[in-house]
């Protein structure tokens, strides 16, 4: 008995933790974008890595979208002798940086996304660009 009241009280404490730890998007790593040069962004391992739509909004501010998503489709089975229903959605992130005069004014994710610390600028790019 004392074996299944240990097991019950380790499962709720994995549970809570695994509740703890959903990915989240800080404030802190959209914030370190502001004000940097687009370079920055262009040179980012891991933002390189997206494929990348831009466009320029009416008042001359640019619009990157470097998209992380996945394709999804979904099928039901089938019922006496009629096809699947099938549907498709692509699920994921959009992450969008708002650019002006060259520079990131804002870090806006969209969608299903979550940031951590290599959705920063690399310290790579800011050693070399303060001449380190």
């Amino acid at each position: 008995m004392r074996t299944l009241q240990i097991a019950i009280v380790g499962i709720a404490f994995a549970a809570l933790a695994g509740c703890a730890m959903v990915p989240t998007v800080r404030q802190s790593d959209l914030d370190a974008w502001k004000g940097l040069p687009v370079d920055a962004l262009d040179t980012h391992s891991i933002f390189a890595t997206m494929p990348m739509t831009r466009h320029i909004t009416p008042s001359g501010i640019e619009v990157r979208n470097y998209a992380n998503m996945a394709h999804s489709t979904t099928c039901s089975g089938y019922q006496h002798g009629t096809r699947a229903q099938c549907t498709s959605d692509d699920v994921g992130c959009n992450n969008l940086f708002y650019i002006r005069d060259g520079r990131v004014i804002e870090y806006a994710p969209t969608g299903q996304c979550y940031t951590d610390d290599s959705a920063r600028p690399q310290q790579r790019y800011l050693n070399l660009s303060r001449g380190s």
